[in-house]
């Protein structure tokens, strides 16, 4: 099976390391960010024709544009189309890494980036060739150890001050660790082993590694299934062409929260290698899987991931100990 653009499975991961310095092909540090504005922010969302959150973005005083949200970048980025059509300064190349693999980007300098009523200044940012749906990609990097709420529920997202949170009645809260920027969630497990997740609102799919691959293969061997799966084909939003393996892991657990039956995508990539998960079973939550609930908030400075549980996720979803 092939999905094509027009139908799916695209978009995985537009960036799934950092925008870094030339020559350097990892880095352990955010990129360059020349001031942080931390007023709270509630903004209104759309979606594009793969289902990823957009933002209207303000930029040098003009727009909006249409900016998708990546969890999964930890720098924002810029269409070609749109750097040129602002005539923004030129500044250094950078080295950006998508799911399939890093390439110099060229560099162009935002004098004014305003994300509702937040704003940063004398922004540095990569430019892709993004298509025509896409002015540009909001990262992590405008965060800076705050809290971003997800709520699908009302189509909206906002900004706000870091808050601990507990688990409750219908709310499962997950402890994490920062990763290049991101939020990885070591307490969780497939079928009973250990593995890693990350959440990437940048992704349409949920997708894993070969490692995660190799425990579905064994589940399926001791349940006596098939584990054979349709090949589909991916693309993301900088149009770099790859393909994978459909196929639907059995159980999930992410701390107290549990799934059952979860879709996703085994691609053989290097970005797991970027992240350090070559070796250890590792899930990447796409947006198939992110939007089955009323609303996710990351925050980065408790490090904690919520789960807001929509009715139609709790028949195959519960909250406890685990």
């Amino acid at each position: 099976m092939s999905l094509n653009r027009r139908h799916a499975a695209v978009g995985i991961l537009a960036l799934a390391g950092a925008m870094l310095p030339q020559g350097r092909a990892r880095a352990q540090t955010p990129p360059e960010i020349a001031s942080i504005d931390d007023t709270p922010a509630h903004i209104g969302t759309g979606k594009d024709k793969f289902e990823h959150l957009v933002a209207p973005v303000m930029i040098n005083d003009q727009g909006p544009f249409q900016f998708m949200l990546d969890t999964g970048a930890n720098t924002s980025c810029i269409s070609n189309d749109l750097a040129h059509r602002l005539m923004l300064a030129s500044t250094r190349p950078a080295i950006v890494h998508t799911v399939v693999g890093a390439r110099e980007r060229p560099g162009v300098l935002i004098d004014r980036l305003e994300v509702g009523a937040r704003t940063r200044r004398a922004v540095r940012v990569a430019a892709l060739p993004l298509g025509a749906q896409l002015d540009g990609i909001l990262g992590v990097d405008w965060l800076k150890g705050q809290r971003l709420e997800l709520d699908f529920r009302s189509d909206s997202i906002a900004i706000t001050r870091s808050k601990h949170e507990v688990s409750r009645d219908g709310v499962a809260v997950v402890p994490a660790r920062q990763n290049l920027g991101q939020l990885t969630i070591f307490d969780a497990d497939a079928s009973g082993k250990r593995i890693r997740a990350m959440i990437d609102s940048g992704s349409q799919m949920s997708m894993c590694n070969a490692p995660l691959r190799a425990l579905v293969a064994d589940a399926n061997r001791r349940a006596l299934r098939d584990d054979t799966h349709p090949r589909v084909g991916l693309e993301t939003v900088a149009g770099e062409q790859f393909s994978g393996e459909m196929l639907y892991l059995p159980f999930l657990r992410l701390g107290g929260l549990q799934l059952g039956i979860v879709p996703l995508v085994y691609a053989d990539v290097p970005v797991f290698d970027l992240w350090g998960l070559r070796q250890t079973p590792a899930i990447i939550l796409g947006m198939d899987l992110l939007s089955q609930f009323d609303a996710i908030s990351l925050d980065f400075g408790q490090a904690q991931v919520t789960f807001d549980l929509a009715p139609s996720t709790t028949t195959s979803a519960a909250i406890g100990s685990a």
